[in-house]
């Protein structure tokens, strides 16, 4: 058997557990961070995520779509208080528990692989009333729901994520406050969140490499989001330097210190270190540091690179002189070049060959020893560069979003999805939209096919596929709107 059919591709779609199962309150869920954030109407038109999408109350019809889709693996989040409604295992839900159950059991018996994401942002707001992320109690008792989850999900849910996109949470929960839980401060809070989110991380990648790898046979990672930085410049080596610190204030953050040595990498530091001498008046910055202890445990901790992708910028190198911030202490001034097509969210701009930069830079910089595949958890937008074609080990595609939901500041005002959902009736019916029937074919011939070969017969790769339940003929999940 040649490599080349040693696994078979996941093609995969996604959802968050606060942007779609609404039932904010039910059967004991506690308040989350989303909750309170959109109860104190700071989304927009004063959205809320009371109902969402309703897929608490609907696993049935979401699983019988994700059929007709025709994908083979799932990416879900788990919603911390709808288990521990106080963040507390004291507190666990039975009714909780029992939701993901029947979720994760309807996917198998579908033939569709289950993904699950330890936290997607949506933090207890008992949690947070204590002060969260910033605080050192985080670390144990994220380990114990990580625990707990394995121990409860783990016979089935062979895929985690610890986290995904945790720069969101750093940067638009606690330090420009655009998303929940709405605190301003880049320059402690920030540093100090990423700095507990990697111990986290660290911990729950240890209890399952301890006690549930073994019995379990699964992997556990974390899925980083990052936007490709093209110099502004190239022939500039201030331009190149300048894009070069825009990646480690965003991706290398977190991805330093996991693949490469348990610590922030020497450009974050020298840039922050800086900005002291430069800054006498006031410190923008203030970077945690970790103990050896701390270093050793978080190195090479993780199973694969996950990698959630979206847009692109042009980085030029400028003078951020005191202002807190990525650009401000990195020194260097993001924007994109008017030709890249927009989109519906103003921070989003296509550019298709970023992506395929992004996998290569970090294949050459963080999996040269730290060898793992990359699993793409999360993009918006097909390209038509074929990522194999550079040596990447890219072994996973995910489709954001599977269907539209709440998507933070933005409320119900930005679609995401593969699926219309209509928020404007109750019973939340999905319908598919036209991408829904593009994904379903890239499936169907299990992937892209390249523009010189449109008017020829595309077999894709010759890869074996898991067992599965024949999938809904897709010419009749166009006939309806589920409800």
């Amino acid at each position: 058997m040649s490599a080349i059919i040693r696994f078979f591709f996941q093609w995969a779609t996604s959802s968050e557990s606060f942007k779609v199962e609404g039932a904010w309150a039910a059967d004991g869920k506690g308040e989350t961070i989303w909750d309170r954030f959109g109860h104190e109407n700071q989304a927009f038109n004063n959205h809320t995520v009371d109902t969402a999408c309703d897929s608490y109350r609907k696993v049935d019809v979401d699983v019988y779509l994700l059929r007709g889709l025709g994908v083979n693996t799932y990416q879900f989040s788990i919603s911390w208080a709808r288990v521990f409604p106080s963040g507390y295992r004291a507190s666990m839900s039975n009714e909780g528990v029992l939701y993901y159950n029947n979720l994760i059991n309807a996917l198998v018996e579908s033939g569709i692989r289950p993904v699950a994401t330890l936290y997607h942002w949506d933090l207890p707001q008992a949690m947070q009333d204590e002060g969260g992320w910033t605080k050192d109690f985080i670390v144990e008792a994220f380990k114990d729901y990580a625990d707990f989850c394995f121990s409860q999900f783990g016979d089935r849910v062979k895929d985690w994520n610890t986290f995904s996109s945790p720069w969101v949470v750093s940067h638009a929960g606690y330090g420009t406050g655009e998303h929940a839980p709405g605190v301003k401060d880049y320059v402690t809070a920030s540093y100090q969140v990423t700095h507990n989110i990697l111990k986290s991380h660290a911990e729950a990648w240890h209890v399952y490499n301890d006690k549930y790898r073994g019995p379990q046979g699964g992997k556990v990672g974390i899925a980083l989001n990052s936007d490709w930085a093209q110099p502004g410049d190239p022939m500039k080596p201030e331009d190149v330097a300048a894009a070069e610190r825009y990646l480690e204030f965003m991706l290398g953050w977190f991805a330093h210190p996991i693949f490469i040595d348990g610590d922030y990498s020497q450009v974050l530091k020298t840039q922050i270190e800086k900005k002291k001498t430069d800054c006498t008046g006031s410190v923008p910055a203030v970077l945690p540091t970790f103990t050896a202890e701390e270093k050793a445990r978080i190195k090479g901790t993780s199973d694969f690179f996950g990698l959630n992708h979206y847009t692109s910028r042009l980085v030029s190198s400028s003078v951020g002189g005191c202002v807190p911030g990525p650009q401000g202490v990195g020194d260097f001034r993001a924007y994109v070049d008017p030709s890249w097509p927009t989109t519906a969210s103003d921070w989003i701009v296509s550019l298709p060959s970023g992506l395929r930069s992004l996998l290569a830079y970090i294949k050459n910089k963080y999996l040269t020893t730290h060898n793992v595949p990359i699993y793409i958890t999360g993009n918006g937008m097909p390209t038509e560069y074929t990522i194999t074609d550079d040596g990447v080990d890219v072994q996973r595609f995910t489709v954001q979003s599977f269907m539209d939901g709440f998507e933070g500041k933005q409320g119900y005002s930005e679609r995401f999805g593969l699926l219309h959902v209509n928020f404007e009736d109750s019973s939340r019916p999905r319908s598919p939209k036209q991408s829904a029937y593009f994904y379903a074919q890239i499936i169907e011939q299990n992937g892209f096919v390249s523009r010189k070969k449109v008017n020829e017969v595309f077999e894709g790769l010759k890869i074996s596929q898991a067992p599965r339940l024949p999938p809904i003929r897709q010419k009749y999940i166009l006939c309806f709107a589920v409800t």
